[in-house]
């Protein structure tokens, strides 16, 4: 064996390394290294662990993914090809568990559910099977 040259014996690091970024190391495509920074400088805690700021990106990440996907649907739904605002808001609030999450969250131009209450509506006659004429019906 030859001492001379780069060896393979894997003694030390190989000269020609590349960083490979925390996110990837994790497989996600949030940035932990920047969530870990913000979690430090918030002074949220003394210490910050090495795991905290991968499991909060991987949160993070999916919530943003689940949300896309509502949205997006939404937005299929009414023929369009760009998330607006408003799809946003009906992915959310049709969503049961999204929103219990974003219960108090008022999104900009959401607008709102399209809902008429039952008293509201026109009621029918008991017998007869008609309309009541007096009742408040929207169609002429």
């Amino acid at each position: 064996m030859s001492s001379g040259g780069p060896s393979k014996g894997g003694r030390g690091k190989s000269k020609s390394t590349t960083s490979v970024s925390r996110s990837h190391k994790a497989g996600l495509q949030f940035p932990v290294g920047r969530i870990a920074r913000f979690l430090k400088s918030g002074k949220y805690a003394e210490r910050v662990g090495a795991g905290a700021p991968v499991y909060l990106a991987a949160v993070l990440e999916y919530l943003a993914a689940e949300v896309l996907e509502l949205a997006g649907n939404a937005a299929r739904d009414n023929k369009k090809n760009r998330i607006v605002p408003r799809h946003i808001q009906l992915a959310v609030r049709n969503d049961e568990e999204l929103s219990k999450l974003l219960g108090n969250v008022t999104i900009a131009n959401g607008g709102v559910l399209p809902n008429i209450h039952q008293h509201l509506l026109p009621t029918k006659a008991g017998k007869g099977g008609k309309i009541d004429i007096n009742s408040a019906s929207q169609e002429f």
